[in-house]
């Protein structure tokens, strides 16, 4: 019987997927709702069949790119990997995923699934299927109106945590997740993640963001540790040795990112692991669509740079250098955004003083024009309509490189709107 309705439920779900994306949808949500609808054991049923089960990715910030890193890094050691690609981290979204790689009766071809989920709904999720691992990145005060203040935010990873089964990986600098109130009634085995001391003011928790005090990090057994950076060029240490790389991904919060990715990875495949393959894959990653991104239009670059709290949105300032660019900044409320955009007030603009922003747009682009007024931040065009601000930004700088700030939905339409100038990756 299970088999049967295995089969009925993915042949649905296909079908849905498909009329989704003949009427120009990317598929990613609407069969993941039905599937939730008419067979909500669907995705507990098909990934208890991966031999090496679940790893889960869940925290504030980051959580699309280390899952990307992740995955490839897995795959240089031969692995098949099933993810939920298009970043949508709610159940449903790993739902439409899976109808994208199962066959007609419902079977996954693959080794162990690496998925992203929003804190929130990852809460749901474990209560479904237990993951194997699972890899806690930070806890930052984003979407206040859906998770509340950030304890509350901690107290959903904890639940993921103590439903882990084989090993936890955490971030040592966030005091949230190292503390004895968090790890104390976790019961597998912990391991940990984070940057050299030295470090610690480029890399603030949320706690220190307006103040210099820095968490007293917990070293466990095992710890996967950034040790060096300059530019894109990193030392990770583990396992007593230090290992260097450089890694296509731009931005110092891929550094972090990526040493959590390394962590996880270690986790997995214990004695296993081919450093060597996993340090080669790890140089040639190229970052998650809409983070860090990477466009061409009249032969120069257009990258768009996902922000949606205050760390992030600082993390990002501080990776790229406005000068000779042309900046703008794109700044949605959706329910995907989080509709309180108060956290907006605690990031510094200065950096963007001397070179200005060309372009302020989405549906709070006047908000976010008071607080680079407040900041001294010269304004050439605001405008609420995405497509009239982008026309803006490159019309008038056709030979300039150009970066843009965006919230998560802003940056999904951006994408959409791009493709009029030049070729964007379509994800499904």
């Amino acid at each position: 019987m299970s088999f049967m309705r295995q089969t009925l439920t993915t042949m649905l779900g296909k079908t849905v997927k498909k009329a989704a994306q003949i009427r120009g949808g990317s598929g990613s949500a609407l069969p993941g709702l039905v599937i939730e609808k008419i067979d909500s054991d669907f995705v507990s049923r098909t990934l208890q069949q991966l031999p090496m089960g679940v790893a889960l990715i869940s925290g504030t910030n980051g959580k699309t790119t280390t899952t990307k890193i992740v995955v490839e890094l897995l795959e240089s050691q031969g692995l098949k990997v099933f993810t939920n690609r298009t970043g949508s981290n709610f159940t449903r979204g790993v739902a439409a995923a899976l109808l994208g790689e199962v066959d007609l009766h419902g079977r996954i071809n693959a080794d162990i699934a690496v998925l992203e989920l929003d804190e929130a709904y990852a809460v749901h999720f474990v209560k479904a299927i237990k993951p194997n691992y699972c890899l806690l990145l930070n806890v930052m005060r984003d979407q206040l109106d859906r998770f509340g203040e950030i304890d509350n935010t901690a107290k959903l990873l904890h639940n993921v945590a103590i439903n882990t089964t084989k090993c936890v990986v955490l971030n040592r600098d966030d005091p949230r997740l190292s503390s004895p109130d968090f790890v104390n009634d976790i019961k597998s085995p912990l391991r940990s993640f984070g940057v050299n001391p030295k470090y610690s003011q480029t890399f603030p928790s949320d706690d220190s963001l307006r103040s210099s005090e820095q968490n007293a990090a917990k070293l466990y057994a095992d710890d996967t540790s950034l040790e060096e950076f300059k530019d894109q060029h990193a030392v990770i240490g583990f396992n007593g040795s230090d290992h260097s790389v450089n890694l296509n991904l731009r931005g110092i919060y891929n550094l972090q990112n990526a040493t959590g990715a390394v962590a996880l990875v270690r986790a997995i495949l214990g004695n296993n692991l081919n450093v060597d393959s996993m340090l080669e894959a790890l140089s040639n990653i190229k970052p998650a669509f809409g983070r860090g991104e990477q466009l061409i239009i009249d032969g120069q670059p257009c990258e768009l740079v996902l922000v949606k709290n205050p760390a992030g949105f600082r993390l990002a300032l501080a990776s790229f250098d406005p000068a000779n660019y042309a900046t703008m900044i794109a700044i949605n409320d959706a329910y995907a955004d989080g509709r309180d955009m108060s956290w907006l007030w605690d990031v510094d603009f200065d950096s963007l003083q001397e070179q200005g922003v060309t372009a302020v747009s989405g549906v709070r682009a006047y908000d976010m024009a008071l607080r680079l007024e407040y900041d001294e931040v010269p304004i050439d065009f605001v405008d609420t309509d995405l497509a009239i601000a982008l026309r803006q930004l490159i019309t008038k700088h056709t030979r300039q490189p150009k970066r843009i700030y965006c919230s998560y939905t802003a940056m999904l339409a951006l994408r959409r709107l791009l493709a009029r100038y030049t070729d964007v990756e379509e994800i499904r």
